[in-house]
């Protein structure tokens, strides 16, 4: 009995390991297409080339269930499955050509923080209002750090100019979906842990 025990145990450890793998390639996926999807909630300023869009919220939220390693995988999948041709960014485009728009910086920015925000819920960030509050203002941070200073070289503007024309006029926007990030979150929670079957 104790060595067919023996045998089978190595069986179900790694049955179980290719079912974690699964459902964490998966989850790798399903975030791509969430920020991909949220991309598609565009909406166009006259005075800025940067669109309002459902990316922040997409990220953060995402990030901050997943954790680093996943939401950084997801992310990225991204941003080179939107470069390779997929049309998922924002308002439908695709391509290499994305990389010379205005708007690159903010899609690198969200690889920078889902990593960030991925690692701060990971440390339990995410398990208070407060701290979650601070998890995703730091995300936000990282993606208009990205997100501005490209959008200064690209446009050969000053860094003033482009915080005006990327930063200033989304920060009221933000702050909602900081709000609705945090409303979400609990509910993100047990979807999560539902699909991984804990």
């Amino acid at each position: 009995m104790n060595s067919q025990a023996a045998v089978l145990r190595p069986r179900v450890l790694s049955d179980q390991l290719a079912r974690t793998r699964l459902a964490d390639a998966m989850l790798v996926i399903a975030y791509a297409g969430f920020i991909g999807l949220s991309a598609q909630i565009s909406v166009h300023l006259p005075f800025t080339p940067v669109p309002i869009t459902g990316q922040t919220l997409a990220v953060l939220l995402g990030a901050s269930v997943l954790g680093t390693s996943r939401a950084l995988m997801g992310s990225g999948l991204y941003l080179v499955a939107g470069l390779i041709g997929v049309p998922w960014f924002a308002g439908g485009s695709g391509g290499v050509s994305v990389a010379s728009s205005p708007t690159f910086g903010y899609i690198v920015g969200f690889i920078a923080a889902s990593a960030l925000v991925g690692y701060m819920a990971s440390r339990g960030m995410d398990k208070k209002v407060l701290s979650t509050a601070v998890e995703m203002v730091a995300g936000n941070v990282v993606i208009y750090a990205f997100g501005v200073a490209w959008l200064a070289f690209s446009l050969h503007v000053s860094l003033a100019s482009a915080v005006a024309l990327g930063m200033v006029p989304f920060l009221l926007g933000d702050l909602a979906k900081l709000v609705m990030a945090a409303v979400l979150l609990p509910g993100a929670w047990k979807v999560t842990e539902g699909f991984q079957g804990r």
